[in-house]
């Protein structure tokens, strides 16, 4: 059972962590602040950022990082695959009840409000 590790720029981190969890691809996603340090284009640049951890499952791993790509302003975006060795069972019932294992269209997007 998966958890993508992604980081992105700070305006556009909430909006990309809401539609994981509203596209059911995520059933949780935690953001952290974080100053981050790497080469792009033969230089080092210092920016800050927002790690995310989306927590889904492994059937939908592979549509999360897709969505992550289609999504994301970085021409590469970082997503890692964390597996966990160990995880507390009523949490990985409630993580695979919240992530379905199909693509699912907002409503909200699809103009039927709530």
């Amino acid at each position: 059972m998966p958890t993508a590790y992604i980081t992105a720029p700070p305006e556009e981190a909430p909006d990309l962590a809401e539609a994981l969890v509203d596209e059911r691809l995520a059933a949780c996603v935690n953001r952290f602040p974080c100053s981050s340090v790497y080469r792009w284009d033969g230089e080092v640049h210092r920016d800050d950022e927002v790690v995310l951890l989306a927590k889904t499952t492994d059937e939908a791993y592979d549509r999360l990082e897709s969505r992550v790509e289609e999504l994301h302003p970085y021409d590469v975006p970082c997503v890692e695959r964390f597996e966990e060795g160990d995880l507390l069972d009523s949490f990985a019932r409630w993580r695979d009840e919240e992530v379905t294992s199909e693509a699912v269209v907002n409503e909200d997007a699809a103009g039927e409000g709530r």
